[in-house]
């Protein structure tokens, strides 16, 4: 593997006059996170075709993929978001990024409101500061295109660099940056493995100079040996560039060595909010216990590993009251009847009547 050179301000371009400040709130507070999700909701129809209900006298049927979830993060930081498949990362994550409009909810970006920016023309300003890294490199990337034209797609776009001398060379510190050889900007992307096609598509996502990089599982179909060194990358790159993440992953390994804060997610639902330390060392939801006791543990070879118990309801019919309460060991009748808030207890957000009462 190459080395990875050092980064320095010089390797981005800067925005044109006003374009950055054009996009900022009019006062925003230093010390207010960069990234702020209020209530964030997603609904999906999925209901039969219109003929089908009204001859078998079927209601309309909504997927709440995601169904109120609120989080900030610091500007430098990365929030990691786990859980199993199903519970809504990936649609948050989309959320995020514009790809999907909310619901109900809000998403703040630097003291602005992310989602009605979106809908306007100053909204192409506002996406060179928020980018996605998407899960699988093998359909991230356009097979018939040059990852020259593929890094190069968002410097033409946002007509970031002018002239085609311009653009190489720029694509040339793009692929440097990450670890790949200037040369490689002429060659197709079946003839990189699974780790270099995301190293390309981490180029591709910094081209635009973002401040706020939404990474969907990144290393999920990476080999161990080969997320380290992704991981790594991404970890040098926040560092020099101050780069703030949200990071989405089922791997708690992998969450454990990149994040700052994780936020346990289980059917559209925030369950926990904690410091990674916080969480790792005293969880304090029975799911976020769970999910810990699956892990195998060096230390612990003579003992048994707890798998994670029951099945994940299901979305289109969700139990009353606490989703978790049928695979939940404490639930009680209140946990089957009122669904649980998000409330700030022991120093951590926890939606849990068993936590609220002490009974944990």
């Amino acid at each position: 593997m190459s080395a990875v050179p050092p980064i320095t301000s010089a390797d981005f371009l800067p925005l044109p006059s006003g374009e950055r400040a054009g996009v900022r709130g009019a006062s925003v507070p230093s010390d207010a996170p960069l990234v702020q999700a209020q209530d964030l909701a997603k609904s999906f129809d999925v209901s039969a075709p219109w003929l089908n209900r009204v001859l078998e006298r079927k209601p309309r049927q909504l997927l709440h993929a995601v169904d109120g979830v609120s989080f900030a993060i610091e500007k430098g930081r990365t929030l990691a978001l786990v859980g199993e498949s199903g519970c809504g990362k990936s649609t948050v994550a989309r959320l995020l990024v514009g790809l999907y409009r909310p619901t109900r909810g809000s998403f703040t970006f630097d003291g602005q409101d992310a989602h009605a920016a979106f809908r306007t023309p100053e909204g192409r300003k506002l996406r060179r500061r928020i980018q996605m890294i998407f899960q699988d490199p093998y359909a991230s990337l356009n097979p018939r295109w040059r990852v020259q034209d593929i890094v190069a797609e968002p410097l033409n776009e946002h007509a970031l660099v002018e002239g085609a001398a311009a653009v190489r060379e720029r694509v040339g510190e793009l692929l440097s940056s990450v670890g790949l050889n200037v040369q490689d900007a002429s060659k197709y992307p079946h003839q990189f493995s699974g780790g270099q096609r995301q190293r390309i598509s981490i180029a591709r996502a910094l081209a635009t100079h973002p401040e706020f990089l939404v990474c969907d599982e990144p290393t999920s179909a990476l080999d161990v040996s080969v997320q380290a060194q992704v991981l790594n990358i991404m970890k040098d790159l926040q560092r020099r560039l101050g780069l703030t993440y949200l990071f989405i992953s089922h791997n708690l390994a992998v969450v454990r060595h990149v994040s700052d804060e994780v936020g346990v997610m289980y059917l559209g639902r925030l369950v926990e909010l904690a410091p990674k330390q916080q969480l790792f060392a005293q969880p304090q939801h029975p799911y976020t216990r769970m999910l810990l006791d699956a892990i195998p543990k060096m230390h612990d070879t003579g003992r048994a590993r707890t798998p994670v118990q029951g099945e994940v309801p299901n979305p289109l019919n969700p139990p009353t009251g606490c989703a978790f309460n049928p695979r939940c060991p404490h639930a009680n009748e209140r946990c089957r009847a009122e669904r649980p808030a998000l409330l700030e207890l022991r120093g951590v957000r926890v939606a849990c009547h068993a936590v609220e009462e002490g009974r944990i």
